[in-house]
């Protein structure tokens, strides 16, 4: 009996089997890719989304060591009597200091920075009025600046947190949304003070802090706490 041997023909092709088996392969290997490319691209969107964050909380940092460094040791007149421009508890701070040209008008401004609880999303708002008599009186869309002390002054929340009004002379700037800790410390000779220590607040005080510690956190950053030298004499 003779044996009968089967030879492909070098031009027959694949078998219906071996095609099916080779699109599956091909099919994997595009899913597998694709997978990668999503995750790649997840994970760098967070990556993106985490770094805007901690630019915003660097961003803040750097702006209040900028200002305090270059605060200026001026007093003005409140209702007859002289006080200095500086008041501050935990969560307020309110100095004079220069803006540049790119921020309203050129010159020395009276600077508040608070923490508003405005619609339940804590933000560090930066408040500035320019020193000079009549911004400081107020003006028809803007209000009238009063010293920063436990009684009055405290509360701008009614006004917009990005806003300029007379000319660029008042404006209202947000620095750091979605705030969870914010903290001020002065450390100085405080009034009655036998030598300089730290204190919660800094109130109608006849002479100005040598230190500020500023502690500043955002939802979802931390922060090391900021140090400022207050550039007075001791």
């Amino acid at each position: 009996m003779r044996s009968i041997a089967v030879h492909r023909s070098p031009n027959q092709g694949f078998t219906l089997v071996e095609l099916l088996i080779a699109l599956a392969i091909i099919g994997l290997i595009t899913l597998l890719l694709f997978s990668g490319l999503r995750l790649g691209s997840r994970a760098w969107e967070a990556v993106d989304a985490a770094a805007l964050r901690t630019g915003d909380l660097r961003l803040a940092h750097g702006f209040l060591r900028t200002s305090l460094s270059q605060m200026r040791t001026l007093s003005t007149t409140f209702d007859g009597e002289q006080i200095l421009l500086f008041n501050g508890d935990s969560r307020h701070i309110e100095f004079a200091a220069p803006l540049s040209d790119r921020v309203g008008i050129p010159g020395i401004y009276v600077l508040r920075l608070a923490l508003e609880d405005d619609r339940e999303r804590p933000s560090l708002v930066l408040t500035r009025w320019l020193f000079h008599p009549e911004v400081l009186a107020g003006g028809d869309d803007y209000p009238p600046w009063e010293p920063l002390e436990r009684e009055r002054g405290m509360s701008l929340a009614g006004f917009e947190t990005d806003m300029d009004a007379g000319g660029g002379a008042f404006g209202r700037t947000l620095l750091l949304e979605q705030v969870k800790v914010l903290d001020i410390a002065y450390y100085g000779l405080a009034d009655g003070d036998s030598e300089p220590q730290w204190h919660e607040e800094w109130m109608k005080q006849t002479q100005w802090p040598f230190v500020i510690r500023i502690r500043l956190w955002s939802q979802t950053q931390t922060w090391p706490d900021l140090f400022v030298d207050l550039p007075v004499r001791r």
